[in-house]
């Protein structure tokens, strides 16, 4: 039970109030005072009946105004503020006294040097924390705030040491101790770069592996020019983030950056959508090409765009031209295009499913994004970077990722690519259940086999079956790049009449 009272500031006045509650039988827990004219009283519960008769008998008190009940004490608000605030805090944080023990820890402290809470409070902080003395520091006759270097097993950190100084009643500071906080390398890195003001867009594209590397140096030079882009890669592997990191790194940065999903796109709109539309004289609607202007026009999974479209698309990148929908009237546009897809181009163009003079067009310049199984060295320093975004988005402790958890990840084939592990680590985050390390349980993975696909745990059948679908995906796969029996049988190192039987049991035949 809390009570807020609204009183003059007299001598004598809280004492007059405890009389009263001493006549009830109740026990005060604790009491706030406010200079703003307020007192805060707290007890335990008492009934309906003597709350009642309680709250009069205080109002009767001379100096009291007012009195009513709240859900908390100002000290106890502060109190959980500031607790949640240190539970919040991605860095490790430390509150000790002026002997240099540990008074106040937060969650992410606890995670850094491996402890639990009990057995850290009360010892010196220097335990822990080497290369700095700071009850040394904090016996010195001034003391100011500090910033160097320390470091907690073989891992390095900035430390950052604010003195905790209170004032007493002839208005001079009396030392009570220091707040301790410390910064991982990764963390100040990334404070720096957010403050730098010329950004290109790529330094949010993490390469560690020499694949990926080489792919951001193409990237970087490509962005400069102003020619057609073409982007492949699997799905998931970052097509979108690479194209506007091109557009932010090129000369029509401070222009709009358009991304449009061509297979969302249905084909009775796609090129309203596209180029706009007129009725009666008047625009109706201003395409993307046109709402572009100036800037890039991101077209995600170009294969996927109807047959119509595709017509107008060409014209627009062989004379810069395209007309809007009900209008005669040529619009010159004024927008760099960047095409993604995962599919095969120069295949859709042999069964008629792409325009060939639409693909030269769009493949004057381009660049391939390795899938992740391709690029196995960028996993844990990707995770660790999803698990470091998500984990301060969530207002979670960072944790670390346990051994096992390492082995699986580097170990799993990753068919979602970079997306796949992001949206993993983001369910793991969110699903957080107070543990201090990521382990394989809380990915939530799928079972997977390169070639094979995903496993069903309650898979139903006979090997013969599961033989039979492996065997038809993989023809269907092949035929398309060697379409007669003779071709087919010789890289499979079958012969003809085997494959012609095969594809005929199937019901696999050409593509028309």
């Amino acid at each position: 039970m809390r009570l807020e009272v609204c009183c003059l500031d007299r001598v004598g006045l809280a004492k007059d109030i405890l009389v009263v509650l001493e006549g009830y039988g109740i026990n005060l827990i604790a009491i706030d005072a406010s200079n703003q004219g307020f007192l805060y009283l707290q007890f335990a519960e008492v009934n309906f009946d003597t709350l009642s008769e309680l709250l009069p008998s205080i109002r009767k008190v001379e100096g009291v105004h007012d009195v009513r009940t709240v859900s908390f004490m100002p000290s106890e608000q502060e109190h959980y503020a500031l607790k949640t605030l240190l539970k919040t805090l991605p860095d490790s944080v430390f509150s000790i006294d002026v002997k240099g023990r540990v008074r106040i820890v937060n969650e992410s402290a606890l995670m850094t040097v491996g402890m639990s809470e009990h057995e850290i409070l009360d010892e010196p902080l220097n335990h822990w924390v080497q290369g700095f003395n700071f009850s040394r520091w904090l016996s010195e006759t001034l003391v100011l705030a500090q910033a160097t270097r320390v470091s907690i097993g073989q891992n390095e950190y900035l430390a950052e040491m604010l003195p905790i100084y209170l004032p007493d009643e002839s208005d001079k500071s009396i030392l009570a101790g220091a707040v301790v906080s410390l910064k991982s390398p990764a963390r100040v890195g990334k404070q720096f770069n957010a403050l730098q003001s010329q950004t290109t867009g790529f330094e949010s594209v993490l390469a560690t592996s020499d694949k990926m590397k080489e792919v951001l140096v193409q990237a970087r030079r490509m962005a400069q020019l102003d020619a057609p882009l073409l982007i492949t890669g699997e799905t998931g592997t970052g097509k979108e983030l690479m194209a506007r990191a091109c557009h932010d790194a090129s000369m029509r940065r401070e222009h709009p950056f358009i991304a449009i999903n061509c297979a969302a796109l249905p084909d009775s709109a796609a090129e309203e959508e596209l180029f706009g539309f007129v009725s009666n004289g008047e625009i109706v609607k201003r395409g993307f090409f046109e709402e572009g202007k100036g800037g890039t026009v991101f077209l995600d999974e170009i294969a996927e765009m109807s047959k119509s479209a595709q017509v107008k698309l060409l014209r627009l990148l062989q004379d810069g031209t395209f007309r809007r929908l009900g209008e005669d009237r040529e619009v010159r546009a004024d927008v760099r295009i960047i095409c993604s897809t995962q599919k095969n181009l120069a295949e859709l163009c042999q069964t008629g499913e792409f325009r060939e003079d639409l693909y030269y067009r769009i493949h004057v310049l381009s660049f391939h994004l390795p899938s992740l199984r391709e690029r196995k060295v960028d996993v844990i320093p990707l995770t660790e970077m999803f698990l470091e975004h998500y984990s301060q988005q969530l207002s979670i402790p960072i944790r670390r990722i346990s051994a096992q958890c390492r082995e699986h990840l580097l170990n799993y084939a990753w068919p979602g690519n970079v997306r796949q592990l992001k949206n993993a680590i983001f369910r793991a985050v969110s699903m957080w259940d107070g543990s201090a390390e990521l382990s394989v349980e809380q990915l939530k993975l799928p079972s997977y086999a390169e070639g094979f696909g995903y496993f069903d745990h309650q898979f139903e059948g006979s090997l013969d079956q599961a033989m039979k679908q492996f065997e038809s995906s993989l023809l269907r796969r092949l035929y398309p790049a060697y379409p007669s029996t003779r071709q087919l049988a010789k890289k499979l190192g079958v012969s003809h009449t085997a494959i012609a039987n095969k594809l005929r049991e199937y019901k696999i035949s050409k593509q028309k």
